[in-house]
């Protein structure tokens, strides 16, 4: 009996990605469909990093395929390709970088920098090329968190390499300066420097760089979201009244130079007392997601107030990498997944694709 593609396709429809709710024949990211016999192959190519999602979607369509009478050997490759998305207008993209991603509060002590260290790796941990540019001049903390000390090394005395450790590429003024050496610059240099860190390093072939913003929406953060090629913004907040008036600052001020609100993400948002389970709301209840609601924006989940967090960051061995099957390191993988679906569902940057046009006088 002849099995039919249109069958077979009716067949692989009934299997939906988790992470966007869609079936992977209408969206066209079933291809290379082939009949030969009773054997049916085909391929999978999915738009963003998803290593832990390969084994369980794989299982799920040869199951689907092999529900066609007389399907035999089903062969499928599931695999991921991450392109460069489109930004502000005006806006170069960075070498080697296909897409930037800035981790921005409105206020500083809202843990804006463990929560971007740990969407860090869990991007990475997902299969994706990552690395973080530490943006906070005045106050930086991935060298810390990511366990990473010394100073980065240069060939040519023109370009710096990034430092590395659980997989993620780091550059950070924290490695060219003493740990106690006060930073006392005024905005335009320090906006300089930054400028330097993050087009005089090498970054090695990114699929994401994650920004981690300095606070507030001052000076050197408007600069960098009008210069640096941004793909998207999480903002990250805590549920209190007084950190939701400057987060939803920044969140105005990315609306406001075109940069796409990837989503909001709440932290510290309820206390579990470790002895007796009782829950503390101590900053207030749902106070980001009802800021997400308010501007239209997506909810990408709450952490904790946990010291386990905190302990695991200050250790140098952040929770995704120190307890990656636990339930916080899920949250955040979860997080990073959802932003990074968002973004391949963004338009593509096609800069690439037209010829550099030179004007020269004629002779």
């Amino acid at each position: 009996m002849t099995i039919h593609e249109q069958t077979l396709q009716a067949a692989l429809q009934t299997v939906v990605d988790p992470n966007t709710g869609k079936d992977l024949v209408t969206t066209k990211l079933v291809r290379n469909l082939r009949i030969e016999g009773n054997d049916v192959s085909f391929d999978v190519e999915l738009g963003y990093p998803a290593k832990s999602q390969v084994a369980p979607l794989r299982k799920a369509l040869i199951a689907a395929a092999r529900t066609v009478p007389d399907v035999g050997n089903v062969s499928v490759n599931v695999t991921w390709k991450i392109v460069a998305h489109s930004v502000q207008r005006g806006v170069q993209l960075l070498p080697r970088v296909k897409n930037v991603i800035a981790i921005a509060s409105g206020k500083g002590g809202v843990g804006k920098s463990t929560t971007a260290v740990n969407l860090a790796l869990a991007l990475a941990a997902e299969g994706a090329r990552v690395g973080i540019l530490d943006a906070d001049i005045y106050g930086p903390s991935q060298p810390m968190m990511l366990g990473i000390s010394g100073r980065p090394e240069s060939a040519d005395g023109q370009t710096m390499e990034p430092m590395e450790n659980h997989g993620v590429q780091v550059m950070s003024i924290g490695f060219l300066v003493d740990d106690d050496q006060a930073m006392i610059w005024r905005g335009p240099m320090a906006t300089q420097a930054l400028d330097q860190l993050l087009r005089q390093t090498n970054w090695a072939d990114l699929d994401y760089l994650l920004v981690d913003m300095p606070p507030g929406t001052g000076d050197i953060a408007l600069t960098l979201s009008q210069r640096v090629p941004l793909t998207g913004a999480v903002i990250v907040t805590t549920p209190q009244d007084i950190a939701l008036i400057d987060a939803r600052k920044g969140l105005s001020m990315f609306q406001k130079v075109g940069v796409p609100i990837l989503g909001i993400v709440e932290n510290m948002a309820v206390y579990c007392c470790p002895n007796c389970g009782h829950t503390e709301h101590i900053f207030g209840a749902d106070g980001g997601k009802k800021m997400a609601a308010q501007h239209e924006v997506d909810y990408l989940g709450a952490l904790p107030l946990t010291m386990q967090i905190r302990a695991q960051s200050d250790a140098g061995t952040p929770t995704v990498v120190a307890d990656p099957d636990g339930e916080i390191a899920g949250i955040y993988k979860q997080v990073a997944r959802t932003v990074a679906v968002k973004i391949a569902h963004q338009a593509k940057d096609f800069s690439s694709k037209f010829p550099t046009i030179t004007v020269s006088k004629g002779t």
